[in-house]
């Protein structure tokens, strides 16, 4: 793997001459002002790029050494290589960010923070929000790449609010809602394992979902495994009934039927049947969903007036950003967050940094 600086005068003659020698696709390790002394005894300054070719392992080394070792050693390199911004990529931000690129140019070491951030899902006006924010800009003496992003995730920290309904002593009836396929049943499974295997909390289910036929066997069926009961509901009498046979218990978890977010009487329907109790609502957004889809859920079932936000199928996406989008364009403590299909492995209740650590 051959790494090789570049310098020159600015930013953009430094990107040139990486570019030149190693191509558009070429990658960039670490983006550098400096200062150097002349022989007036004046001090100027340049840019240092260091960059490696994106180039693929010489095949002959790969298939004499199949040891582990080696591949893990090509894992790391490519996963390495995903992680870093291309010459051609630098170039691009530069050439868009506006008012922002004499920014970088004071401070380069920005520029690969900003497309990371970019590439993850956090849309373009929100990093430009969070670098302006971290005052980054004000101090030009700031070019260690660490302490850049630890200013900048800290602004994105501050937009991020966590909040768990089930801690509490008190009785809690809890409704999951959302649209068609976003992984109602199976997070409400997850969540009632936890709570009845792990905090030995007295736990039951209620099915509303007249919609699907095997909604409500598929419910029966983890509630046959962990031993709880499950009732069916499909109307306020039904509903005050199941409730009340379950007074005794301490977390009540209700699974509601699916629908589109477009489906404006379905979502009428839900809302009378559920409005005159004391429940609190919990919306259930797939996180591979674009940004703009991602609002119009959350904008449509609030007439439900949920509480929280659930995020569920994290493992199907790489562009998990799209999450700090919502959290600014529609601030709601997240409650949970599913990161598979496992019942119940694959749920968390997740503090700030988990949610951070899903950008990297």
């Amino acid at each position: 793997m051959k790494v090789k600086k570049f310098q020159g005068n600015t930013i953009t003659d430094t990107m040139r001459l990486v570019g030149k020698e190693m191509g558009p696709e070429a990658l960039i390790l670490t983006t550098e002002k400096k200062h150097r002394l002349t022989h007036d005894n004046r001090y100027v300054e340049y840019f240092e790029i260091t960059a490696m070719p994106n180039t693929e392992p010489e095949k002959d080394a790969v298939e004499n050494d199949h040891t582990n070792k080696s591949e893990q050693s090509l894992d790391t390199i490519k996963t390495l290589k995903s992680e870093l911004m291309s010459i051609k990529e630098m170039m691009f931000i530069m050439d868009r960010s506006g008012i922002l690129s004499d920014a970088f140019r004071s401070v380069p070491a920005a520029i690969s923070l900003f497309g990371r951030l970019i590439r993850c899902g956090i849309n373009e006006h929100n990093v430009r929000k969070f670098l302006e924010q971290s005052d980054i800009f004000q101090n030009e003496t700031t070019s260690d790449a660490k302490e850049i992003r630890k200013r900048v995730l800290k602004e994105i920290l501050k937009e991020i609010e966590v909040s768990n309904p089930f801690e509490t002593d008190q009785q809690v009836i809890a409704a999951f809602i959302g649209s068609t396929g976003v992984g109602k049943t199976t997070t409400v499974a997850k969540i009632a394992a936890n709570e009845f295997l792990l905090k030995k909390k007295k736990v039951g289910f209620i099915s509303i979902d007249n919609y699907r036929i095997a909604a409500l066997d598929q419910l029966k069926t983890y509630a046959s495994i962990l031993g709880i009961p499950c009732l069916p509901a499909f109307n306020q009498k039904e509903l005050a009934f199941a409730l009340n046979r379950m007074k005794d218990k301490d977390v009540i978890l209700i699974d509601t039927a699916g629908q589109s977010h477009y489906d404006y009487n379905r979502i009428q329907e839900l809302q009378k049947l559920i409005a005159s109790r004391p429940i609190t609502k919990h919306l259930l957004i797939n996180a591979g969903i674009h940004e703009t889809e991602m609002a119009r859920v959350a904008k449509n079932f609030k007439h439900l007036d949920y509480s929280t936000y659930i995020f569920t199928k994290t493992d199907e996406t790489q562009q998990r950003g799209v999450i700090i989008n919502q959290l600014i364009s529609q601030k709601m403590p997240i409650s949970f967050i599913t990161t598979g299909q496992r019942v119940p492995e694959d749920i968390m209740t997740p503090s700030k940094m988990d949610v951070l650590r899903l950008l990297f």
